[in-house]
């Protein structure tokens, strides 16, 4: 069965005792991080900018303890800036200590909108599979589609399988085949989950959450702020039209160099993409 800390799902068949303790500390830090908060809402001193105010401060008519522990004040606090600030530290506390433990994954994307009878679902089952076999964790955004299928693949070859949501107005929630999920507020926060802890990415068909996550990862391999980090794109009738533009267009028109087309891997074939991964994996084994 699943268990909950907060934004973090554990399926506690599959997860080991450093991740399940690694989240319940990533929970009991955002309820340390929410308690402090406080202290930025009624500061012991008034700062405007470089300026420092002490003599001027009023009075306060009731301690933090009691405003702590009143429910009936003021809540409009909560959605300041600096609230959120606190919030998003948060995210990436219980980011980085649910999936510090993840062994090496592949981040894989596609569409939410995948029906189940799609032979695009069934790819991205088999897809999954082949990820466990060879050893590597599947980390998808844990939605429906698509991403359900990877992570189907994954769990039912006996692999780690990863979800990683986001808060959206039409939120479906995690799938049912998430082994290890986190869910996140905020999409940077996530995106660098994303990045972090894959080894590559692999493109399925999908919409613009696709889009916007492929070319993220591709800037970011192109200014080498990562390495050794392959992105394939798998289907060539789909993606083979994006892979023309990038080449024709872009690179014919001298926005781009030749090796940065290179950066793009298009393929049909599993087998390929899994190669593909694994050679990627071992270039950087061998320089760390």
């Amino acid at each position: 069965m699943p268990t909950s800390n907060d934004g973090i799902w554990l399926r506690t068949a599959t997860a080991s005792p450093q991740l399940v303790a690694r989240s319940a500390a990533a929970a009991k830090l955002r309820n340390v991080i929410e308690e402090v908060s406080e202290y930025a809402e009624h500061p012991r001193e008034k700062h405007l900018g470089p300026v420092v105010l002490r003599r001027g401060r009023r009075a306060e008519t009731t301690t933090t303890d009691q405003r702590l522990l009143d429910s009936r004040g003021p809540t409009d606090w909560v959605h300041t800036d600096p609230w959120r600030v606190l919030r998003i530290q948060a995210e990436f506390v219980e980011g980085f200590g649910a999936l510090a433990e993840v062994p090496r994954a592949v981040t894989v994307f596609g569409s939410a909108r995948t029906p189940r009878d799609h032979p695009e679902y069934e790819l991205g089952r088999r897809l999954g599979a082949a990820l466990a076999t060879a050893g590597f964790a599947a980390i998808t955004g844990g939605g429906p589609g698509a991403m359900e299928a990877v992570n189907r693949g994954a769990s039912e070859a006996g692999g780690l399988s990863v979800g990683l949501g986001i808060e959206l107005p039409f939120e479906q929630g995690l799938n049912p085949w998430v082994d290890l999920g986190v869910n996140f507020r905020y999409f940077f926060a996530r995106k660098t989950m994303f990045i972090k802890y894959a080894q590559a990415f692999i493109c399925l068909p999908g919409g613009f959450g696709t889009l916007d996550e492929l070319f993220e990862a591709l800037t970011l391999v192109q200014t080498k702020k990562v390495t050794k980090f392959p992105v394939v794109l798998f289907g060539r009738s789909y993606w083979g039209g994006l892979y023309d533009w990038v080449k024709n267009s872009v690179y014919g028109g001298g926005k781009i160099d030749e090796k940065d087309v290179a950066l793009l891997h298009l393929t049909d074939d599993i087998d390929d993409a899994i190669r593909v991964v694994q050679e990627a994996y071992k270039a950087w084994e061998d320089t760390h």
